[in-house]
């Protein structure tokens, strides 16, 4: 697969230098999936898909343009080579738009130590049936449960080559499998949904179909007899499925792009503490077996294990060669892509500062609040990190769960929010997010 996508990058390279281009960089990704889906017992859906997409970035000066196509044809690739550059002569300059320099892309890596592919035989299709009938059965078997809504598995595989005339070459090959299931309880006006899944690269480490439907029927069984929350300023507790996405809203303040605009809450926050003294966010593109790593950026440049959280200071942006021009800083090699896009900064696997306590001590010291299982959603303002999103989960009285909780909205502000953070020990360290449950104290509930 690598060979044959290594070609079609040279090929895109030598394609715009022909056409006029004064430098460019091209990426070839070919995949294939599999997805099953089953409904009472029966195949109720079947996708296959394959194929190979190319895409090439050309530069005319400090001008650029992008082109796409899925047609790998040596005559495509001429067309796509000669347009791409008559749109660049026609764009607006930019004096940011550029190549890594010669001495700064990646010169080797060892990519089977990130065993970012299972070598194992591939599940076919009747195999992945098997998996998903296996998690409806199970759910089915909770006598509470009265239907399963889905349940699906899935695998894929993609591999990418990237090239640019900096010299710069290099692939790789991924693969993913998955299962889930998603179980209803009651019926009529009170029916309750919940869900579980799991994916991994390799079908090894993937837990059995029976625990994920399982799970799946547990969590919808909870969920019944739902009710609104009590309005009032009371701590939430971000059960660890839904946690990291308050991490997610730090990725995106820190995100150069957004930086360079002037559009972040935390714009002004380098050296400042943005969370607990006893937290940090630590980066680490080079975990084996995860969906998130990689030994070189969507630009080229060698990746590299950082701290981007240092006992609750903030210690760095993410960025990728453009935001790191405007901001007079050098990139952290956090550039990601797609064939039809430009380089654009983005952060790979990062895990907070796990706590000593379980979930159920954080309720314990709760006393009275929400404890979130999913949220509905989102209003987050990127300047000021002010915070609403709607949620559903448990109400907590005394340290107890009361009962299950729907229709409510919590709010507060980010960066209030993040300096009284208490995390638990329940991360799922195999996920590319490492982030376990967090409690926050004081946020405003909308309910009844």
């Amino acid at each position: 697969m690598t060979n044959s996508l290594d070609s079609l990058t040279s090929q895109l390279l030598e394609a715009a230098k022909r056409a006029g281009a004064d430098a460019a960089d091209a990426l070839a990704v070919e995949g294939q999936s599999t997805s099953i889906e089953v409904l009472n017992g029966a195949l109720e859906h079947a996708e296959r898909s394959e194929g190979t997409d190319i895409g090439l970035r050309v530069m005319v000066g400090t001008r650029q343009a992008i082109v796409s196509a899925s047609d790998t044809r040596p005559e495509t690739i001429a067309i796509m080579a000669e347009r791409a550059v008559a749109m660049a002569k026609e764009a607006p300059e930019d004096p940011y738009v550029g190549l890594a320099d010669a001495n700064e892309i990646a010169a080797s890596w060892d990519i089977d130590a990130l065993e970012l592919f299972d070598p194992s035989d591939a599940p076919t299709p009747e195999m992945l049936q098997q998996d998903a009938l296996r998690a409806e059965a199970a759910a089915m078997e909770n006598s509470e449960v009265s239907q399963v809504q889905s349940a699906g598995a899935n695998y894929g595989t993609h591999g990418i080559h990237l090239a640019a005339t900096n010299g710069f070459s290099g692939g790789y090959q991924r693969s993913s499998r998955s299962v889930s299931c998603v179980a209803i309880s009651g019926t009529g006006s009170e029916m309750e949904r919940d869900y579980y899944g799991d994916g991994r690269v390799f079908q090894s480490d993937l837990i059995s179909a029976e625990e994920i439907g399982q799970i799946a029927a547990t969590r919808a069984v909870e969920r019944r007899n739902a009710r609104k929350p009590k309005t009032g300023s009371y701590p939430v507790l971000f059960d660890e499925r839904v946690s990291s996405s308050l991490v997610g809203h730090i990725l995106g303040a820190i995100n150069g792009a957004a930086i360079a605009r002037g559009g972040s809450w935390l714009r002004d926050a380098m050296g400042e503490q943005i969370l607990p003294s006893h937290l940090s966010l630590i980066e680490n593109p080079h975990r084996p077996r995860i969906g998130g790593s990689r030994p070189f950026d969507g630009e080229g440049l060698p990746t590299q294990s950082r701290t981007i959280i240092e006992d609750g200071i903030l210690q760095t942006w993410i960025l990728d060669l453009a935001s790191a021009r405007k901001l007079n800083l050098t990139s952290t090699a956090n550039a990601a892509r797609g064939t039809s896009s430009a380089p654009s900064p983005s952060a790979t696997n990062v895990a907070l500062t796990q706590g000593t306590q379980s979930q159920r001590d954080l309720i314990k010291d709760m006393g009275t609040g929400l404890l979130v299982t999913s949220m509905i959603g989102t209003s987050i303002n990127p300047t000021t990190g002010d915070y609403s999103r709607g949620a559903t989960g448990f109400w907590i009285e005394n340290g107890e769960v009361q009962y299950p909780v729907n229709e409510c909205t919590i709010a507060g502000n980010l960066r209030d929010m993040l300096r009284t953070i208490s995390p638990a020990n329940d991360a799922r360290l195999h996920l590319s997010r490492v982030v376990p449950s967090i409690l926050v104290e004081g946020l405003t509930l909308a309910g009844e």
